[in-house]
């Protein structure tokens, strides 16, 4: 029961707040992971998190919204993932590369509902489209910095733009895999696409 310190039931009106959003968020990522963003509503999330739609609105002011969280939570996942798996390989910065092409492969390997919002087609949806864009930045300028320790030339713009067409070449490569327009399987695509990084790394990085 509520108390005059705001709390119910053991929560804040924070917490529950928090809560309220991160049923919404779940929600909103099974229902695109089975039919696509598209098919993601204020209605239909609410319907599917068992809240009234005013809820919605205290968390997010639109649908858009509301995607580009899910989104930005599936970028977020695989940023974590990526720290981790370099984690440990401190002293050979190729196999730190390798684990982590390895780690974010097998993540999207692992699940078809969440390949399907990690590799979603995002054109017809412009702030998705900005996300996406935002996201690619995002991991490059992640992978500069687990690399600058090991960098022999400075982290200027030729270095950066290797990065990019290393992360988003990686995202073309996945999508057409996952979506069969290359017929292989996981380890291939890991072997490949870490062969093909070092080869771009070592134009910046020396071997130890």
């Amino acid at each position: 029961m509520p108390t005059g310190t705001g709390i119910y039931g053991g929560r804040t009106a924070e917490e529950r707040r928090v809560e309220r959003r991160t049923r919404l968020v779940e929600s909103a990522s099974a229902i695109w992971a089975e039919q696509g963003w598209a098919a993601v509503s204020m209605r239909g999330v609410c319907a599917h998190a068992g809240l009234v739609d005013r809820y919605f609105y205290e968390s997010f002011a639109n649908r858009d919204a509301l995607l580009v969280a899910v989104w930005e939570q599936a970028r977020d996942d695989i940023a974590d993932l990526i720290v981790d798996a370099m984690t440990g390989h401190e002293d050979d910065p190729f196999a730190a590369l390798r684990a982590a092409v390895a780690a974010v492969v097998g993540h999207i390997d692992d699940s078809p509902e969440r390949a399907r919002i990690v590799l979603a087609d995002c054109s017809g949806c412009e702030p998705l489209t900005d996300a996406r864009a935002r996201a690619l930045e995002t991991v490059t300028n992640l992978l500069l910095g687990l690399a600058r320790p090991y960098l022999t030339v400075p982290d200027d713009l030729a270095v950066r733009m290797t990065t990019l067409l290393a992360v988003g070449g990686f995202v073309e490569l996945v999508t057409a895999w996952k979506d069969g327009r290359i017929e292989t399987d996981a380890e291939t695509v890991v072997e490949h696409v870490a062969g093909m990084a070092t080869l771009l790394a070592r134009q910046y990085i020396a071997e130890r």
